[in-house]
């Protein structure tokens, strides 16, 4: 925990690490949490996502009345498939993101996109009513750690206008040495990377976390590709360092993907 600087208006900014799709449909130690976090928190206007699942070519937001739940995955049951969340969007607020963000320019997608499972798979949880409207930013995958880092920036001032930014991802992500074994270990480099981002993350050495994170074995594993990195870096962005930061999930799950969860401003 760090110094607390509180705002009466202003939303927490969250990152969430958002696992298996299965979470959407699970009740266990990780989607209680989220249920809590529901209750914690102040009722936000609009909350904007960014997933580690929509990347573009450009940036865009989600800009249409109602997104449709996007079931981007394949290979689980049918029960997950039929999940809906249909929150609505709010086109007022992604035209309010477009002029708060002079650089770079975002644009709006009005039909192509809507929540893909980076967002409702989470959402469902902390609000289940699917009663807050809900708009994506997509990532820019052709831009670097600092590019995603000073959006995060940028996006800060929407938090005073009742706007929680959740990003949705994983510190630790990598798909070819997960074990679906049951109660399977952590492998010793994603627990030393986990820890290596736990530590810069608590000393607000944001810069190593842009700039080091593939000069290492450990690192290279763990982020083999950026985009379930690259949300954390827009909830460091938006956070101030001034108020408080806590742990709100803390577990290395399938051995090779950490469900770090961080809050920040949360009372």
């Amino acid at each position: 925990m760090i110094n607390t600087l509180k705002s009466e208006n202003k939303m927490p900014v969250l990152f969430i690490g958002h696992g298996s799709p299965m979470n959407a449909i699970a009740n266990n130690s990780f989607t209680r949490i989220l249920n809590e976090l529901g209750t914690r928190m102040p009722t936000p206007k609009v909350i904007l996502c960014i997933s580690a699942h929509w990347t573009t070519e450009g940036t865009w937001v989600t800009a249409m009345a109602s997104p449709k739940t996007i079931h981007d995955f394949y290979g689980f049951p049918q029960e997950l498939s039929h999940v809906q969340y249909p929150a609505p969007g709010d086109p007022a607020m992604a035209e309010l993101i477009r002029a708060t963000v002079s650089n770079p320019q975002i644009q709006a997608d009005h039909e192509i996109w809507g929540l893909d499972h980076g967002s409702w798979s989470v959402l469902k949880h902390i609000y289940p009513q699917a009663n807050i409207p809900v708009i994506q930013l997509s990532l820019n995958l052709s831009q670097p750690p600092e590019y995603h880092y000073r959006l995060g920036q940028s996006l800060r001032s929407l938090r005073e206008k009742g706007v929680l930014i959740v990003g949705s991802g994983n510190i630790v992500h990598n798909l070819r040495r997960i074990s679906w074994e049951e109660k399977a270990g952590p492998y010793d480099w994603a627990i030393e990377f986990d820890e290596w981002v736990k530590n810069k993350i608590i000393n607000q050495d944001h810069q190593p976390l842009l700039s080091e994170v593939n000069t290492s074995t450990v690192g290279q594993l763990s982020v083999p590709t950026p985009e379930h990195y690259y949300p954390l870096l827009y909830a460091l962005g938006a956070s101030d360092k001034k108020e408080s930061m806590t742990f709100l999930f803390e577990e290395i799950h399938n051995s090779s993907i950490s469900m770090r969860s961080v809050a920040y401003g949360l009372s």
